[in-house]
């Protein structure tokens, strides 16, 4: 964790919940060790959904569908979420939340590795106005290239746990060696979306970390 959890958990105790599906499926969630977005990105993503009003949503890492259900309810009716899993289990999953959540309409899975279906996107001439990133760490910065051609000077991009509970600002050396190389890319990720002349970056101590970057013309 890398804010004090004094404060988290009085965060916490000051949301109102998201309705009776979405908060049953939190608890699934937490008790099957699936990870879903935390609650207090909830609340900025719906800010930030409520401020650019976006018609369409990319989202990089489905999981069980919990983010994309929370986007599609925060979100304006004519917006269209796509969304991208690669892991098997989780895919029916998600589909089945998508219909008891009444929202497979306005939701779209595409199933396989998000590179390859980030690549699908853009022969497909997609656009997004808005793109959650929240799958693979390693892969940040090959997303983010993707996404640099789905979207327009105006677009919003959101990118989940990029702070790896705090071991981001320890050296290398410090952290175990099965990480390493997640740490070392996340750090070079990071680099560059704050050093890109076409990205305004601002990276936040909320949750496991998150960057928000606006596309500059």
């Amino acid at each position: 964790m890398i804010t004090n959890e004094r404060i988290v958990s009085y965060l916490h105790s000051l949301e109102k919940g998201n309705g009776d599906f979405l908060d049953n499926l939190r608890v699934y969630a937490e008790a099957n060790n699936v990870p879903i977005i935390r609650k207090e990105m909830e609340s900025f993503l719906k800010v930030m959904i409520d401020l650019r009003k976006p018609s369409s949503i990319l989202e990089i890492g489905t999981a069980i569908g919990y983010s994309s259900i929370f986007m599609a309810m925060s979100s304006e009716e004519t917006c269209h979420i796509t969304t991208i899993e690669n892991y098997d289990k989780r895919i029916p999953v998600a589909k089945g939340n998508f219909v008891k959540a009444g929202m497979d309409e306005r939701i779209t899975l595409m199933e396989g590795d998000a590179l390859d279906k980030l690549k699908e996107l853009v022969d497909n001439k997609a656009k997004f106005d808005m793109v959650f990133i929240d799958a693979a760490k390693s892969w940040y910065m090959e997303y983010l290239m993707e996404v640099f051609k789905l979207t327009e000077p105006g677009a919003l991009i959101i990118s989940d746990n990029v702070l790896q509970e705090g071991e981001l600002s320890e050296s290398r050396y410090a952290i175990e060696r099965r990480n390493r190389t997640i740490h070392g890319k996340m750090r070079e990720f990071l680099y560059n979306i704050k050093n890109m002349e076409n990205l305004d970056t601002t990276i936040i101590p909320l949750g496991d970390g998150v960057a928000m970057s606006w596309r500059k013309q």
